[in-house]
């Protein structure tokens, strides 16, 4: 048989030792950077699927952190005394890769600096959302935060949900009207904004059309719903909700229309971005809440206390949940506070809020951290050196 000059070094190459090949194509290659467990040192026991936790804020109280959609920089709440001088939250941004903004500095500031302000979140074409209660004074409005010894969120009728740039300039209100207006996220399509609102007289989930400003009511039974956020194919929604029932009910009506509700008894629902489909995922004692997506979509991670409410239900910490509720897997291990879980669109990270420290030390203080998500973890995760 005659072999083609076209085949020949095709040829060539079936020919030659295989463990030349792999040797020859893995020069090519760029150089893999081993994973050491025991410089991870604000990584604690049983968090497989984290790696490289890096701290990105430094004090006082810094929460919810959501991704830009181009996963470079994260949008927060922060009362941190060092980059806030409002005694109560404002909005900032930062670059997850410590790069200073464009005012020159790590953290900037985009809300008003009025007011209390929440729940921000980025649009697809960059420009940000967040609640605010600026349009109704400067100050940090205030609340009673343990009526009758009960531990309760303020849900203030001040707050709008506002649109600004980028760079925080040119805010307007967006959604608003009588009633709370806030916790406020964007579905990845870029079509939709779901929030929740009492317009109706109780919490319930809603949904606005960002090309049409049309309004469509997601929930519909008494108790709060809340905190939602969009599958990575935004074809549904998974959010916190009570359903209080007999006495808990009175309860839960008396303290809304004191603007307060007491987040005690909250389980993770989810249901087509219609509202069609509703079903409950969890089914766990205490409180259940922050709920996000797992880009496959069939899984959810989730904020619970259901561990610690022997002890007083002060821990939280961040699980992982099959959409049909099977599958429970504890994701975070610090025995003190984590939540806001969110991945990074490409899905290889994860933006959270922690009061862990690097010595271990206790302390109140919630900080802004991400990491790398490892979803299949292998030997090198499941070892921890202890080192703090």
């Amino acid at each position: 048989m005659r072999i083609s000059t076209h085949t020949k070094p095709y040829l060539f190459l079936l020919l030659l030792p295989f463990s030349l090949i792999y040797i020859k194509s893995a020069d090519l290659l760029p150089a893999r950077t081993v994973y050491d467990a025991a410089k991870d040192t604000l990584r604690l026991p049983g968090e497989y699927h984290l790696r490289n936790i890096k701290q990105l804020t430094f004090g006082n109280n810094n929460a919810e952190a959501y991704w830009s959609f181009d996963d470079k920089q994260l949008i927060f709440q922060s009362a941190w005394k060092e980059i806030n001088p409002q005694p109560c939250d404002q909005i900032f941004k930062l670059n997850i890769d410590g790069s200073n903004l464009e005012n020159g500095k790590r953290y900037m500031l985009l809300s008003t600096g009025k007011g209390r302000t929440t729940c921000s979140y980025f649009l697809k074409d960059g420009r940000i959302i967040y609640a605010s209660t600026h349009a109704a004074g400067d100050a940090c409005p205030d609340y009673e935060k343990f009526p009758d010894g009960r531990y309760v969120w303020p849900i203030f009728k001040s707050y709008d949900i506002y649109i600004a740039n980028a760079d925080g300039s040119d805010p307007k209100l967006l959604i608003g009207g009588e009633g709370y207006d806030a916790e406020a996220t964007v579905s990845p399509d870029g079509k939709y904004i779901v929030f929740t609102s009492t317009r109706s007289g109780d919490l319930e989930l809603w949904r606005y059309e960002i090309g049409t400003g049309k309004l469509l009511q997601i929930t519909n039974e008494l108790g709060y719903d809340g905190g939602a956020f969009f599958s990575r194919d935004s074809k549904y929604l998974v959010w916190r909700a009570s359903r209080p029932v007999g006495t808990e009910a009175e309860i839960y009506k008396k303290l809304l229309l004191k603007g307060l509700i007491e987040p005690k008894d909250l389980n993770i629902y989810m249901a087509d971005i219609d509202g069609k489909n509703v079903h409950q995922v969890t089914h766990l004692p205490g409180a259940n809440w922050a709920p996000f997506f797992h880009p496959d979509g069939k899984r959810i991670l989730f904020c619970s206390n259901y561990e610690s409410l022997n002890s007083g239900g002060r821990t939280f910490e961040i699980y992982m949940i099959n959409t049909d509720g099977t599958g429970l897997e504890k994701i975070t291990n610090s025995e003190t506070f984590d939540s806001f879980a969110m991945f990074s669109y490409d899905g290889r990270k994860l933006a959270f809020c922690s009061n862990r420290r690097r010595d271990g030390k206790k302390t109140h203080d919630t900080n802004v951290y991400v990491a790398d998500w490892i979803d299949m973890p292998g030997e090198a995760d499941r070892y921890f050196s202890g080192a703090k």
